[in-house]
């Protein structure tokens, strides 16, 4: 599943792409990926332009003129994926994962009245797209219940510490991916971060020492603005807006380096299974706290 690296990727896309479009035309193939009335549709995204995208959590926003806004959830195997008129059918040059465009994936197809089109491709059909009112985007329950965002300037290391003492028996990666303590970190950033941090995956929260938080928070600050200066993780699925694949993993100290030296002491990097998920630790560096 895109994590908040990679989602905030697409939004940087999108905002660069997007802002000033006209829609011109909706066509979409499975009504769950799409499931808004046909009259809302003709009334607030047909002729309406795009005026900002934005991200919260792992939600993309896009706001409309007309006050309303696509709220986007990619899930596991979402992809949106411009093209300008000059290349929608042929593909883009640096394409890894995405060739021509619709393909069988391809779950909704928006146009512009430029003749670009906006490809929303999900394998999996878990990923949604709605049509909300922009007034009304607050109070859709996801957002009411998700954690700060962890790069966001008044989020210190305090305020991590505060979070997760909400819940002391529970691993700490467990809690960092519990979306309500903080937002948008997936099962790639919590092993990076903790490896970062030198704090055992399943060691419980009320046995990490508040240095072991703040250097956790520093290590999530770091890991994220790295991902994203390089476009994100491709581990399957995901591209940016213009379908490249992201290089993070080229970086990456612990996921998917099984049986590799540890970059900090030589150890065996080993997978194991931390919160129902596959955790990949240092041994030597990430000793269990109890």
């Amino acid at each position: 599943m895109p994590e908040l690296p990679e989602v905030e990727t697409v939004k940087n896309g999108l905002a660069r792409l997007l802002p000033g479009l006209v829609f011109t035309s909706i066509d979409y193939d499975w009504p769950k990926s799409f499931p808004n009335a046909a009259s809302d549709v003709e009334a607030f995204l047909v002729g309406a332009s795009v005026v900002e995208v934005k991200r919260r959590a792992k939600v993309l926003l896009i706001e409309l003129s007309s006050k309303y806004s696509l709220v986007i959830h990619l899930k596991m195997t979402g992809q949106l994926v411009y093209r300008g008129e000059q290349n929608f059918g042929a593909g883009h040059p640096n394409d890894s994962l995405v060739g021509k465009l619709p393909d069988k994936s391809t779950r909704t197809i928006f146009e512009f009245t430029n003749g670009a089109k906006l490809f929303f491709n999900d394998q999996r059909k878990f990923g949604w797209i709605k049509l909300i009112p922009t007034a009304e985007v607050p109070n859709i329950d996801f957002f009411k219940k998700v954690g700060p965002e962890p790069l966001a300037a008044d989020f210190t290391w305090q305020d991590l510490q505060g979070r997760l003492a909400r819940r002391p028996n529970t691993s700490i990666k467990a809690a960092i991916l519990d979306q309500s303590v903080i937002a948008g970190i997936g099962n790639i950033y919590a092993d990076e971060s903790l490896w970062a941090a030198k704090i055992h995956p399943a060691t419980l929260v009320k046995n990490v020492s508040a240095s072991k938080i703040k250097a956790l928070h520093l290590a999530i600050h770091e890991v994220l603005e790295l991902s994203i200066a390089s476009g994100g993780s491709t581990d399957r699925n995901y591209v940016d807006a213009e379908g490249n694949k992201g290089s993070y993993l080229k970086f990456a100290k612990v996921f998917r380096r099984v049986g590799l030296p540890c970059p900090r002491c030589g150890t065996t990097i080993i997978k194991t299974k931390v919160a129902g998920r596959g955790t990949h630790i240092c041994p030597k560096c990430q000793r269990l706290t109890k």
